[in-house]
């Protein structure tokens, strides 16, 4: 079973793009997909400096663009898994057909902007945490007033916050660690974000999701995804709440993924499933960053293609129990985890108001029906998914 990745920010390098524009086609693109995204996207890839492609507003795009360029040179219909980090989750929806690559792009551009306004509104920032016991760097995290944006396994979990916590966290790191301050221009995967999930949800409104047609891995809790709307909440919501790799990686392993692909620029994702899925049954990796990997990559592709060990994606529907109007219940949002029994919401009627409650363990994936609508009864409510 083969899986291919997309890279998130930090793993670009200046004039990587470059051996790609001698392909056919792939500066015209660049071109139409910099008019999208608002930012040149020839001359962030080619000529750049790293300080320049370090700003998000135009690091976001250009890896989305990247990813999907060098995937166009791949048989992706023998690709059975995609999954991106952060960021690279856009271009991973597109290769699962749920978005357009032109929607990816766009809503590249406006995370990117959004984000980088966000991380100017107070002095926020990040830091990698080495080593250590997981709970006890999480528990240090928490004292400090600090998130945990990123866990990306092998050890490593990013700390995100303000930056006299963050200070105080490299004064008194926990016991075995060794705290690396990271070049970011703020505090991502964190509450501090809401401006920007709240900006890019509403242009993300106005796109239409479809189905994955491959398995998708989602960040927010490493399983598949199955259905196009969830997906596209999920991207908004990852704005700010935290990339969960460590997940990612080890559904990897449950689904036996024996070939890894990582998408230009290529290299972190890599070494990661390198240094966790390591011994007896580790998988083949190809990183491809330039044109010349190409024939790499397609023999990997060749070698590890097949069905994929199957999933199944269910919904169920939560259906009006009653005539009446329809009150939501203020933790029943759209992401959220649900369990059997949970009350959803009441429909109030003549009889006085009646419970909405789940039939099962699941995710909230949709609201068929708005806050104060009247309904009736039997009318689909709300939709829960999850996976066998």
């Amino acid at each position: 079973m083969l899986a291919v990745l997309s890279p998130g920010q930090g793993s670009q390098k200046p004039g990587f793009l470059a051996p790609w524009l001698d392909l056919d086609g792939v500066e015209a693109r660049l071109r139409w997909w910099s008019a999208l995204a608002g930012v040149d996207l020839i001359h962030l890839g080619t000529r750049a400096d790293a300080d320049e492609i370090k700003d998000t507003a135009r690091t976001q795009p250009l890896l989305v663009a990247a990813a999907l360029l060098a995937a166009e040179h791949l048989p992706m219909h023998d690709v059975a898994l995609v999954a991106g980090h952060s960021v690279g989750e856009l271009g991973a929806a597109a290769l699962a057909g749920v978005l357009p690559a032109e929607a990816a792009v766009t809503l590249a551009g406006v995370r990117g902007h959004e984000m980088s306004a966000a991380c100017a509104l107070e002095p926020t920032g990040m830091a990698a945490v080495l080593g250590g016991d997981p709970d006890e760097v999480l528990a240090a995290l928490q004292s400090h007033g600090l998130h945990p944006a990123n866990r990306n396994g092998a050890g490593q979990i990013v700390a995100a916050g303000a930056i006299d916590g963050l200070d105080k966290l490299a004064a008194e790191p926990p016991a075995r660690t060794r705290i690396i301050r990271l070049q970011v221009a703020g505090a991502f995967h964190t509450p501090y974000m809401a401006p920007a999930e709240a900006a890019l949800a509403a242009v993300a409104a106005g796109v239409t999701a479809s189905a994955p047609a491959r398995i998708l891995l989602s960040n927010l809790d490493g399983a598949p995804v199955g259905h196009g709307p969830e997906t596209l909440q999920r991207l908004v919501r990852q704005v700010t709440a935290p990339v969960r790799w460590d997940l990612c990686m080890r559904t990897l392993a449950d689904l036996g993924v024996t070939g890894v692909i990582e998408l230009p620029p290529a290299g972190t994702l890599a070494g990661l499933v390198k240094r966790e899925l390591k011994g007896e049954g580790a998988p083949e990796i190809v990183t491809l960053n330039t044109p010349a990997d190409l024939p790499a990559a397609r023999r990997l592709i060749a070698r590890h293609a097949g069905p994929a060990r199957p999933y199944a994606p269910w919904f169920r529907m939560v259906v009006s129990p009653a005539a009446g109007r329809l009150a939501r219940a203020a933790e029943a949002t759209v992401g959220a985890g649900v369990r059997a029994g949970q009350v959803l919401g009441h429909v109030t009627g003549a009889q006085g108001p009646v419970e909405v409650t789940a039939h099962d363990n699941g995710l909230l994936t949709e609201w068929l029906a708005h806050h104060d609508d009247p309904v009736a009864p039997g009318q689909p409510l709300v939709r829960i998914g999850g996976t066998h």
